[in-house]
């Protein structure tokens, strides 16, 4: 049985950092685009950023462009992800979900999702 599980969330000041991980199991996920979304409340859930596979034991990450800057993603092997978050802001107040896709890291294109974790950040 396939399994993304987070850790890492919790309440952090504005300013401060957080480094969430997702550590996934069932299969191995080398080859598969792993990334990160999140959904604040009343919102769609949306991209933060991915890892695809371009080939060995590469990956590209990709950040979404309103989070350049702040926010890193990397891989730590076939089943692990981490996603950096610095200078957090209030806005940045959701639940952030692990997600692997064969395909790709677009939402269409994920395959399996983790249940989330949640951050808050104060102000």
């Amino acid at each position: 049985q396939v399994q993304l599980v987070e850790s890492g969330g919790g309440l952090v000041q504005a300013g401060g950092s957080l480094r969430l991980s997702c550590a996934a199991s069932g299969r191995t996920f080398s080859s598969y685009a792993m990334g990160w979304f999140r959904q604040a409340p009343g919102t769609e859930r949306e991209f933060v950023a991915g890892t695809t596979w371009s080939g060995g034991q590469r990956y590209v990450g990709s950040i979404a462009d309103s989070l350049k800057g702040r926010f890193t993603i990397s891989r730590g092997g076939a089943n692990t992800v981490f996603l950096q978050m610095n200078s957090l802001k209030s806005e940045d107040t959701a639940v952030y979900y692990c997600a692997a896709g064969n395909r790709g890291i677009r939402a269409r294109e994920v395959d399996y999702w983790g249940k989330g974790t949640l951050v808050t950040v104060s102000s």
